[in-house]
């Protein structure tokens, strides 16, 4: 089973090799490299404390209940990710491609799935349910978080779509959960 899953990485890695390379690039502008660097380090978590600390502040004690579900989805994100990246054990763009150069110091060694993609789509849409009106500044916030990881060499383009992937079904998944519990 494990040489099945390198072996496909193998594969994926050399498709997505150019388009990482050409992502990856852009971090050469000092701007760039600025902006999502700033970006990754707001979505280490950061942005999201923040939110969720703010959120009886800015809309009273009936937030504690969307701040308790995003605290409770933001755990279940964290024990999905790192069972699946300990598992899957893919290495990052910049260990295995010179020509990808890491601009950011990683969080882990893996990178599959993208953990701080899945925490942003899964907390836009936990938003998105509870406050509709932050729902295009968290969308946009969670389209550069995903495209920081690639940018700053840390993730190929399947580690975000999966993490995106996984941080949607867990954040719907969470909704549901939650409307069955307070039915």
């Amino acid at each position: 089973m494990a040489w099945r899953m390198a072996a496909a990485f193998e594969r994926f890695d050399q498709a997505e090799l150019r388009f990482c390379r050409y992502l990856n690039r852009s971090s050469g502008s000092a701007s760039t490299r600025q902006l999502f660097s700033a970006v990754s380090w707001l979505g280490d978590g950061w942005a999201w404390y923040a939110l969720i600390l703010s959120l009886p502040w800015l809309y009273g004690a009936e937030a504690w209940l969307p701040a308790a579900h995003m605290v409770v989805t933001g755990a279940v994100g964290v024990l999905a990710y790192k069972l699946i990246k300990t598992r899957a054990v893919r290495e990052r763009p910049y260990i295995t491609h010179s020509a990808i150069h890491c601009v950011s110091a990683p969080l882990d060694r893996y990178s599959f799935p993208s953990g701080h993609t899945l925490h942003a789509i899964s907390f836009t849409l936990l938003m998105a349910n509870y406050y509709p009106e932050w729902t295009a500044v968290l969308a946009g916030f969670a389209l550069l978080v995903a495209l920081s990881r690639v940018v700053l060499g840390l993730h190929y383009p399947t580690d975000v779509a999966a993490g995106a992937l996984l941080g949607g079904t867990i954040g719907m998944a969470s909704l549901a959960i939650a409307r069955q519990l307070l039915a």
